[in-house]
């Protein structure tokens, strides 16, 4: 293993939530009587901190107007819409194969601490992640707080690290500190967008993904 520290994103990486997060979105706009974003348009703010996802996704600037939105949201994901949210095929298998290396796993996500934890409890892969930081804990994405956070938390120096994502802010938020960063275009933004920020690797599959981090 050529790294010490692996950081991946959440929500488009390990587990396949885009089409949950498009829908509650969509019921969230409909609760408010706002115009329904398109699939699209909802998949390109995934990623980002909920609160600020919102308002860009909105174009809203008026805080309660997008209190409201996010409360629907979170109604909806939790408990009324029944999309379901499996891990990608293969990432099992690649946690566990990265588990014996002598390399640290972390998550940096847009998803709120609670969000994680659930996410951790339903899919039981919590004992994989020694550190993570969440949405409610550092700047929202593309910043780097929380990969900052990380390197400050393990002690681990950014030369041996690498994040992985399927977004452009995970892209930025390692490119703006020179951190190793690995896309995969099998999430929400395609390789032309990822490659835009450098990645020393962009996989298509989490097959490519696993035989890279192995050889890597």
């Amino acid at each position: 293993m050529k790294y010490d520290l692996v950081i991946f994103d959440w929500d488009g990486t390990l587990m396949d939530s885009a089409a949950k997060i498009v829908k509650c979105m969509q019921l969230a706009a409909q609760d408010a009587g706002l115009a329904i974003p398109s699939r699209e348009a909802a998949e390109n703010i995934i990623g980002i901190s909920l609160v600020p996802a919102t308002a860009q996704l909105f174009d809203e600037d008026n805080p309660e107007v997008v209190a409201h939105i996010v409360n629907r949201y979170k109604f909806h994901y939790i408990n009324s819409d029944k999309t379901p949210c499996p891990l990608f095929p293969g990432i099992i298998p690649l946690l566990d194969a990265l588990e014996p290396t002598p390399a640290t796993l972390a998550v940096a996500t847009g998803k709120a601490r609670r969000g994680l934890e659930r996410a951790w409890d339903n899919t039981e892969t919590r004992h994989y992640f020694s550190h993570s930081r969440c949405a409610d804990e550092a700047e929202s994405k593309p910043s780097s707080d929380m990969l900052l956070q990380l390197l400050d938390e393990t002690g681990i120096d950014i030369q041996k690290s690498v994040m992985i994502g399927d977004t452009t802010y995970d892209m930025q938020m390692a490119e703006q500190i020179g951190m190793d960063r690995i896309g995969v275009d099998y999430g929400v933004h395609g390789k032309h967008r990822l490659n835009a920020h450098q990645p020393v690797f962009v996989a298509e599959s989490v097959a490519e993904l696993h035989q890279y981090l192995l050889r890597a």
